[in-house]
């Protein structure tokens, strides 16, 4: 918003972006007051201001079964059904947005590599096509207020968006590895000089976030230059003509419309980056909190939620087929769900609960095509069992490769912003009479 006022008043554009009108925002504000206006600069009570345009008049259409959280910058999550396959249709993938859409176009659009000594290159949208070898990476994205509305349900009040189960989605990405740019840029990737230790990125519409020079060099770590997403060119919501993809980590720094990238001995200055996507303790409050005492989020917990439970009847001739792939004749329960792990960790084992946690049986790990160094994409499951098992709430938990898991509870795991929520997937169940 003070960006796009530009020195000017901020009031009009305050009121066209309604979403940032709460507390936790005017906190925010107060460590930059400096003052009152003077009562004889206003007029009828409030500070001169000329029309303004609305920036987000150019926003794309969005698909109508998008389940949304605001409208204007515009954040929905991905309906249930959206969920139920390995990709996500890009039309039901999930759109965060901190500003309006810009408008940008691939003809025009440039990227700069800003290196430590000032020395920059640029390349235009067709030298990434025609110069680098292009890679696709499966690889799902998670916001990290995913499934924030349960903590906020199962423990106390949390600042943000009330995200349940569908900030998350899974795509294939295709563009060019970050790491042959910074190499023809002039960075020698294999021996990252010492005063390098983050990677920054600039979007076109002013969001900037960074990640650790690791990351951004390694072999392994498939961090991309996208302008592809599932085979097509990106969408405006999702980033075209250019969006970065960092596989394994939060989707927050995945920069969309990428304008920027530049070598630093710290990480990005910006507000996304240092006084937001953090986690800390259960005491701590919003007006108590000290930013720089915690890092900034890049790799995520385990997570799984549950997504579709059906009723399969044993008279349905549909159903049938699926009941006999499960030595099962009589009326049953279909549960499916997603389950992931942050920095590339392969899902071991989803463990299911049809009676809240007091009994647990293993799902089946539904097979996929993914592609990429490490295992960046999320896993589907499926559980089938009779339906007279079933008790009242279904719960799930997952285990990545080095043995993590979700915790039972979510006060522990508790924090003022909601972010990482990771705690068992409860969903309710009541059969249906026969």
């Amino acid at each position: 918003v003070i960006l796009r006022a530009v020195g000017g008043p901020v009031d009009q554009y305050w009121n066209i972006f309604t979403i940032h009108q709460k507390q936790d925002v005017y906190d925010i504000l107060d460590t930059f007051y400096i003052g009152q206006i003077d009562p004889r600069d206003l007029v009828d009570g409030k500070v001169p201001a000329e029309h303004v345009d609305d920036p987000f008049m150019n926003d794309p259409k969005r698909d109508e079964r998008l389940i949304v959280h605001s409208a204007r910058p515009f954040n929905a999550e991905t309906p249930a059904d959206g969920l139920d396959s390995f990709i996500t249709p890009d039309d039901l993938f999930y759109v965060r947005q901190h500003m309006w859409v810009p408008d940008v176009h691939e003809a025009s659009h440039k990227l700069v590599v800003e290196l430590p000594d000032g020395e920059e290159k640029e390349y235009s949208m067709q030298d990434l096509r025609n110069r680098f070898k292009e890679v696709s990476v499966t690889a799902t994205l998670q916001c990290s207020g995913n499934r924030r509305k349960h903590m906020t349900e199962e423990s106390r009040s949390t600042n943000g968006l009330q995200w349940e189960a569908g900030a998350i989605s899974n795509a294939e990405w295709t563009g060019v590895r970050l790491r042959d740019v910074l190499k023809d840029a002039g960075l020698e990737i294999n021996d990252v000089p010492d005063d390098i230790k983050h990677v920054q990125f600039m979007g076109a519409e002013a969001y900037g976030a960074s990640i650790p020079v690791e990351k951004a060099v390694d072999k392994l770590g498939d961090v991309l230059l996208v302008y592809k997403m599932n085979g097509k060119t990106l969408a405006p919501d999702h980033g075209y003509p250019l969006r970065l993809v960092v596989p394994g980590h939060v989707a927050a720094r995945s920069v969309k419309w990428i304008s920027r990238v530049r070598l630093s001995d710290e990480e990005s200055s910006s507000q996304w980056q240092r006084r937001d996507y953090k986690c800390f303790g259960p005491n701590v409050g919003s007006g108590t909190v000290d930013w720089e005492t915690a890092p900034a989020i890049q790799e995520t917990p385990v997570q799984s939620a549950i997504t579709s439970l059906r009723d399969i009847s044993a008279h349905s001739a549909q159903d049938s087929k699926l009941l006999q792939v499960y030595g099962l004749e009589e009326d049953s329960i279909a549960v499916e769900g997603y389950s992931y792990a942050g920095g590339g960790r392969r899902i071991i084992r989803v463990d299911v609960s049809a009676d809240d946690g007091r009994s647990w049986q293993q799902a089946e790990l539904l097979s996929d095509s993914r592609k990429g160094a490490k295992a960046w994409a999320w896993t589907r499951w499926r559980w089938v069992l009779p339906r007279q098992q079933a008790g009242r709430c279904f719960v799930v938990k997952a285990v990545d490769e080095a043995y993590n898991t979700q915790t039972g509870e979510y006060e522990p795991n508790y924090n003022f912003r909601g972010n990482l929520t990771s705690s068992w997937h409860r969903v309710g169940y009541r059969s249906k009479p026969p």
